[in-house]
């Protein structure tokens, strides 16, 4: 039944959803361990599966949709760290007009950002596909944020080409880059300042990529540390293993 369970990992397609997956998966586990209290690395990997599965695809959708980014604290883009001199003379040399100003670029820098993120979801799942055995049993036995690292370590270079002409076309569609020249325009026209212009699109899929793990990592930690976060028999059973790691 092992051989099964190690057949069914290679062949069976990752589904969006994973709710078929989850159920194929936990016949398999029942009818192979019976309520062992071990865990194999091949049942590690398909509860690593369903978990990341789970988990990206509540991370990415939350981010992924209006506001998303502009109304979460814990991952709104805020003016680039940079340029930040540029806000703070604006608003103290023109007032109410410099914070309409540098408030309105913050808006558009987060609208880029929700749009790029409907792009994380594929990547994700490719990455999760090609995860072995070894990679699982890391995942499983490893630090809380194990498996967002090892999402970052195997997918941050396709994110960034993914996001980046994203976020440039969404930073022309709100008229971000008009709204960014204005803004860098009046600054640079304010006498004795020196003249600033950085890159705005590689600032913002940086930012994006982060706020993106942030809220992935977020789910990873509610399924570790949570056992109602753990929906099929399948998560129950693997993460008992992770659950008696230092015991």
């Amino acid at each position: 039944m092992l051989k099964r369970l190690f057949i069914f990992l290679l062949v069976v397609p990752l589904c969006t959803g994973c709710a078929e997956l989850a159920q194929i998966g936990s016949e398999l586990l029942e009818a192979s361990v019976g309520g062992s209290a071990g865990v194999t690395s091949g049942q590690a990997a398909l509860g690593l599966k369903e978990a990341l599965s789970i988990g990206l695809t509540k991370g990415a959708n939350s981010v992924s949709v209006k506001d998303g980014y502009f109304k979460n604290n814990a991952i709104k883009i805020l003016f680039p760290e940079k340029a930040i001199k540029v806000k703070n003379t604006l608003e103290d040399v023109l007032g109410p007009t410099g914070k309409q100003l540098t408030g309105n670029i913050v808006e558009k820098l987060n609208r880029a950002a929700e749009d790029a993120a409907r792009g994380a979801k594929p990547i994700f799942l490719s990455a999760i596909k090609q995860m072995t055995f070894q990679d699982a049993m890391g995942i499983l036995m490893g630090e809380d944020n194990a498996a967002t690292n090892y999402l970052k370590r195997t997918t941050s270079t396709a994110l960034y080409d993914s996001f980046n002409p994203v976020i440039q076309n969404s930073l022309s569609k709100v008229k971000a880059l008009t709204a960014w020249e204005e803004v860098i325009t009046r600054y640079n026209q304010i006498p004795l300042v020196k003249q600033v212009n950085p890159r705005l699109d590689d600032y913002v899929t940086e930012k994006a990529m982060d706020g993106l793990f942030h809220m992935v990592g977020k789910e990873e930690l509610a399924i570790r540390k949570d056992p109602l976060k753990r929906t099929s028999d399948l998560l129950k059973t693997v993460f008992a293993a992770q659950d008696n790691r230092g015991q």
